[in-house]
């Protein structure tokens, strides 16, 4: 009973991509014109907000779109009238995953059927030849990802918590917990590899273990796959630990901000000190606790919707603002 009470009154779940398509489709039904003209009374709501609060909001948008110079993309780039669902080819004649059209197409509707630009969609681990609008990037120095505009992609998949977290952190046991997906993802293999044997360590590979089941665990892997690491959001936001390197990617939840033990356990890039790490925290539980607090701190701020599309709208403006075609 417990279980199901808080997997399913308490949403400490994976989100449900029925629901996210009904209310999408839903979306989708509405007449673009009708959105456009909503478009300069949705944005007029950073005029009415707190000095203190636009400057969080501009913060922000200038991090996702880190241009600020005019930037080009060729004369024939695609528009978003041509972004449609039945036609979700990219400039590089990708098809696009429905859930990345979705996202986008959620925002890119406010802005007219003229307008041209980039847009990659999947898992995104390199910085793009243009600017482009995609779900992640390259955590680099001195903007060296710039041309890489973040959007809040695939967020179904990315997007969910586990607040309702039903054990505090000295309730759980003293466990190293990973379920993952190693095909393909060599570094992952190797942590399996090295610490399976480990009896603090519970790892395997597959992800077949329900988020409520992962919480009685003090420590869970956060492990960047093809990029980000898909659990680190709903990790931060139980009063369990995420465990990782420091990140080489990121998306919308701008884990390149994140502080090393401050917001997570960092481990060196080869994993050798995982254990080593570990029992520092286990013989200093206020530290253990206090990243708790820092990472549900974070995490809060993504948890504001209105906020959230309206910063959205903004990164969307900006970078075409900055469009120039050759």
């Amino acid at each position: 009973m417990k279980s199901f009470y808080y997997t399913y009154l308490r949403h400490i779940r994976k989100n449900s991509h029925a629901a996210f398509y009904a209310r999408s489709f839903a979306r989708y039904s509405v007449p673009k014109c009708i959105m456009r003209r909503c478009l300069p009374s949705l944005l007029r709501r950073y005029d009415k907000l707190p000095a203190e609060e636009q400057e969080y909001i501009r913060q922000r948008v200038d991090y996702y779109c880190k241009l600020s110079s005019p930037a080009e993309l060729p004369a024939n780039a695609p528009t978003l009238g041509d972004f449609t669902f039945k036609g979700r080819e990219t400039f590089d004649h990708e098809y696009v995953n429905s859930a990345y059209f979705f996202d986008a197409y959620e925002y890119t509707r406010y802005f007219p059927d003229s307008q041209r630009w980039a847009f990659v969609s999947g898992d995104v681990n390199t910085i793009l030849p243009q600017p482009s609008i995609t779900k992640s990037r390259p955590v680099t120095p001195d903007d060296g990802n710039r041309n890489n505009v973040l959007l809040n992609l695939d967020k179904a998949r990315h997007f969910m918590w586990a607040s309702a977290d039903p054990y505090k952190w000295e309730e759980k046991e003293c466990r190293i917990l990973f379920r993952g997906d190693t095909r393909g993802k060599p570094h992952r293999e190797k942590f399996v590899e090295m610490w399976k044997d480990h009896p603090l360590c519970d790892l395997l590979n597959t992800g077949a273990m329900t988020i409520y089941d992962h919480l009685s665990t003090r420590y869970i892997m956060a492990l960047e796959g093809y990029d980000v690491a898909s659990n680190l959001k709903w990790v931060m936001s139980s009063n369990s630990i995420a465990v990782m390197p420091r990140p080489k990617f990121e998306t919308w939840y701008m884990e390149g901000r994140l502080i090393p033990n401050y917001h997570y356990i960092e481990i060196a890039p080869d994993y050798h000190d995982l254990i080593e790490r570990i029992e520092y925290y286990e013989a200093h539980p206020d530290e253990a606790k206090a990243i708790i607090a820092h990472a549900h701190e974070w995490t809060e701020q993504f948890r504001h919707p209105k906020r959230e599309d309206l910063i959205s709208l903004l990164v969307l403006k900006k970078y075409f603002d900055l469009l120039r075609f050759r």
